[in-house]
């Protein structure tokens, strides 16, 4: 079966969780969702995939059981949605959705793709090929499917041969765990993968399960829908293009050290870090290349997590621990020589607000008032820049035992015009790599910038 862009499907299996022991129930368990899960059941799957040399002959069949053992230790991603009515009598039209664990499994899709070489989709600074879209599974798919379908996996991998290398690709509701979780997971299978003798797996301990809820919350938080299908909103992607901009650990001290030393004779308390400054110098080429008015208010949205913040949440932490900051500013406050300090100072005061009572008093909130989270709600602002990943996550660490990954690269959902995506260098010295996703003309600008390459 082809799935575009010279993509073929092999073969196409569900993989049960392999465990280390027998101490699990073999009945289903529940996870009950938070307010960070649950606001975040109507947007896309999470996509993330690494680019890797070409492997050996049995590489499929090494991964099938390599990724079963991985997902013993996060078995709760190997479950299926599951959806009641809410028992509150404040809300007769309520219903509930948790995690039931129950062992059903994650996707395994073998698929081939001989036209493509690892030269067409690597490399710094260029417009990303569709065809890598076609590299990841759930395409398209919104965690309300999997809520409404039962048969819908949580959590599925595609591995694409190419002429030259392989891809691997993860696809991962939001609802179930964010990116931390997800690049965890990863980690976890390339080393049982890499080392093949099974110590990381007998010796690796369960991560925590149970989901942290806040002080006085309702568990199971009942949703005023009456079912699933309500809660879901479908809508045209706007055209967008992607390239991907890497940044030597060089460059980005040069950017740390202006930045820093523009806010010195100010009011700055505390050190722009090297990623307030990265994305500040981002920001305000993006602004450029989007030809906004001096006048127009622009706002960069980035994640913040909550695992170090949040007392009571440990580090290894399955499920959603993110809240968001928020800057902004009229785009001529932030254009202009000498506005590169004023601009990251924006964001390390962003960062800086959100702290543990800040959190609590959103997810209080929003407990007593749901409300979910729609793409379309940030695609209506034609001057907002939304960041993910994390320099932090252990991309290039990824060795499933024949090498290096040569590359990362996201899939195609919720791509909106202004998404940045942070990812480490593969020098592993301190640079950094982001992938840039705009429309196709501001993106041609914004690869001509001669400002945002010249540091």
């Amino acid at each position: 079966m082809e799935c575009g862009g010279g993509v073929h499907i092999i073969s196409s299996r569900m993989v049960k969780p392999e465990y280390q022991n027998s101490s699990l129930s073999p009945e289903p368990q529940t996870v009950h969702l938070t307010p960070w899960d649950l606001r975040r059941i109507t947007v896309g799957y999470s996509q993330e995939g690494v680019l890797l040399p070409k492997p050996p002959a049995s590489a499929i069949q090494h991964l099938a059981s390599s990724f079963a053992r991985a997902l013993g230790l996060f078995y709760p991603l190997a479950g299926r949605f599951a959806v009641a009515p809410a028992a509150s009598a404040g809300a007769p039209q309520g219903l509930t959705i948790s995690l039931r664990c129950g062992h059903e499994g994650a996707e395994f899709i073998h698929a081939v793709a001989p036209g493509v070489h690892v030269s067409d989709i690597s490399g710094p600074l260029r417009v990303i090929p569709r065809v890598v879209s076609s590299f990841f599974p759930l395409n398209g798919m919104l965690s309300t499917d999997a809520a409404v379908d039962p048969n819908r996996p949580l959590l599925a991998v595609q591995v694409t041969e190419l002429t030259d290398g392989v891809f691997v690709a993860m696809s991962l509701s939001h609802a179930a765990a964010d990116g931390t979780t997800m690049w965890d997971l990863f980690n976890t299978w390339s080393e049982i993968s890499r080392t093949g003798d099974g110590n990381v797996f007998t010796a690796a301990p369960l991560p925590p399960f149970e989901r942290w809820f806040h002080d006085g919350c309702p568990v199971p938080i009942p949703l005023p829908f009456a079912k699933v299908q309500d809660m879901a909103r479908r809508f045209e992607c706007p055209p967008v293009q992607e390239c991907s901009i890497h940044f030597s650990p060089e460059s980005i001290q040069k950017l740390k050290a202006k930045a820093n030393a523009e806010m010195a004779a100010g009011t700055a308390t505390s050190t722009i870090s090297s990623l307030q400054a990265l994305l500040a110098h981002l920001w305000r080429a993006v602004c450029r290349a989007r030809g906004l008015a001096p006048d127009r208010e622009t706002r960069l949205v980035l994640p913040v997590g909550c695992r170090t913040r949040v007392k009571g949440i440990p580090q290894g932490y399955v499920g959603n621990a993110i809240a968001g900051a928020v800057a902004t500013q009229p785009v001529g406050e932030i254009l202009g020589d000498g506005r590169l300090g004023w601009t990251a100072w924006l964001l390390n005061r962003a960062v800086a607000s959100v702290d543990e009572a800040t959190v609590m008093e959103e997810l209080v909130s929003w407990s007593k008032n749901s409300s979910l989270r729609y793409a379309p709600d940030l695609r209506g602002d034609p001057a907002i820049v939304v960041v993910s990943g994390s320099p932090r996550f252990d991309v290039y660490g990824n060795d499933f035992g024949w090498g290096r990954p040569l590359g990362v690269r996201t899939g195609p959902g919720n791509k909106l015009d202004g998404l940045i995506t942070v990812f480490e260098d593969g020098g592993g010295a301190g640079g950094m790599e982001l992938e840039v996703c705009l429309a196709p003309h501001v993106l041609a600008k914004l690869v001509a910038d001669q400002e945002l390459k010249n540091l």
